[in-house]
């Protein structure tokens, strides 16, 4: 059942009918809204939290939104239950005027219902609303089913300027006075999020590539189950790192070997699969699982060719690749599956000015289900999408610098193997598996998302479809 609001005369029902109208404007324009291209055809309120005490001129609403919409194509038919509706966390400001210096922030003005002749718009960029979230997560504050909880050993100042970082994707973040970041979750799912629990366990476990959490939110039964869903993580800021795709680009445009900084973050990579695989356990994938594996990828590509057309004149051979996976899965292959990073790429990996890499959002692929990316991977998954991203960064170059990525790729699996003492590469069936399904992947969200980085991920289709050789960039 959803919390009631605490505006004297407000229910749910009334609230949802007030904010409806705006909503439907504004929710398809934010970069993580995950339904682009299909209309909303209902809203489902699921939580309502008051987080400020209410006045006649000042509001602060927690929202847990449920979304309806069409089923995309490949979404149609076929024997697998339909996925639930989207659920969003909103963070909404309420004013009679909006100040000019929050005009950016301004989602609508409500014309009817409770809210009626109010102002509503993204709290994020209210300083007063922002500070709210840090304090709260600072004193360990309980408001209705909103829980803030925090390591007690992490000191939290309260004298902290918020500011929104301008480059969201599919979450929104928040720095603190250049101290602590605090990532807000856009869509909800019940469960652990691999985005608190993996970087948890790693700070056990003394991992130093991974920053440690520092305080979290999280709402208690807020739908129809018990579970626990979490909305936010706050992390130490990592002042003056760089951003390994940005900086990828840099020293690509610049004529800059950058092999040295892809042997490093391998490296990283594999102490970080080390301590995952000392925290929690791993296991040895037999001949039904690897068979599950395959079958997995095959279904993505069929469902992504139904999609996309432009992937169809290469689904035959691509089909070879994951028949050559389950054909090696019923013979003595050697593998092991444990927890991983689920969705590795130079954007996900920041470098210190000392040169030491971290890797940051641990949440996995957003469009795949909780307890698939909470499943115990083969850790050349997380390999073979560092591997998609160097040559994501050489086809942005023009002219594209195929062997720039190939040292690249070649470095990184070097300092990988210096650290686990096994080459990605010596899994050569495996390697080429996991990275034409993430090809597979990277084709289906350029389609939907960006038109005109389409080129990209087929030209590696184009490549993988003709057996070129998985660890180079032809």
């Amino acid at each position: 059942m959803s919390e009631a609001v605490t505006r004297p005369g407000i229910t749910t029902d009334a609230l949802l009918a007030s904010l409806d109208p705006l909503l439907r404007a504004w929710l398809p324009r934010q970069r993580w809204f995950a339904g682009k291209g299909r209309p909303i055809t209902d809203f489902i309120l699921v939580g309502v939290t008051e987080l400020l005490p209410p006045t006649a001129e000042l509001g602060l609403l927690h929202l847990l939104v449920r979304v309806r919409q069409p089923l995309l194509p490949e979404q149609i038919g076929g024997s697998a239950p339909s996925p639930p509706a989207d659920c969003y966390q909103l963070l909404l400001g309420v004013r009679r005027e909006l100040p000019t210096r929050l005009a950016p922030a301004l989602i609508g003005h409500v014309t009817q219902g409770p809210l009626a002749g109010f102002t509503v718009y993204e709290a994020l960029h209210d300083a007063r609303m922002s500070t709210f979230l840090l304090e709260a997560l600072r004193m360990q504050a309980r408001v209705g089913k909103l829980r803030f909880e925090r390591d007690p050993r992490k000191d939290i100042g309260d004298d902290l300027a918020p500011r929104v970082l301008a480059a969201e994707q599919s979450n929104s973040s928040l720095v603190y006075g250049d101290t602590f970041i605090l990532k807000l979750f856009r869509r909800i799912v019940p469960g652990a999020n691999p985005d608190l629990e993996l970087p948890l366990m790693l700070a056990r476990e003394g991992c130093a590539q991974v920053p440690a959490p520092a305080a979290w939110f999280l709402g208690d039964g807020v739908d129809a189950t018990d579970e626990v869903h979490v909305l936010g993580v706050l992390q130490p800021y990592l002042k003056g790192t760089a951003d390994g795709w940005e900086l990828a680009l840099r020293e690509l445009a610049a004529g800059r070997d950058f092999s040295g900084e892809a042997r490093a973050l391998g490296r990283a990579t594999a102490d970080v699969h080390l301590a995952l695989a000392r925290a929690l356990p791993s296991v040895t994938l037999g001949r039904a699982q690897v068979e599950l594996i395959a079958r997995g990828m095959a279904d993505r590509l069929d469902a992504a060719a139904k999609a996309v057309p432009a992937l169809q004149p290469y689904a035959a051979a691509l089909h070879t690749t994951f028949e050559a996976l389950a054909d090696l899965g019923r013979g003595e292959a050697d593998w092991t599956a444990q927890r991983i990073h689920g969705d590795l790429h130079l954007g996900q990996c920041l470098r210190s000015p000392a040169g030491e890499w971290s890797l940051i959002d641990f949440e996995g692929e957003p469009s795949r289900a909780l307890s698939e990316r909470r499943m115990p991977q083969p850790p050349v998954r997380d390999v073979a999408g560092m591997l998609r991203s160097f040559d994501y960064a050489a086809r942005s170059h023009d002219p594209w610098a195929p062997d720039w990525a190939g040292d690249c790729r070649a470095a990184f699996c070097t300092g990988y193997a210096e650290v686990t003492g096994r080459d990605p590469r010596m899994d050569p069936v495996l390697l080429r598996a996991y990275e034409t399904d993430k090809a597979v992947y990277e084709v289906l969200y350029e389609a939907r998302h960006r038109p005109d980085w389409l080129p990209v991920p087929l030209a590696a289709i184009k490549r993988l479809s003709t057996n070129g050789p998985a660890t180079e960039a032809h």
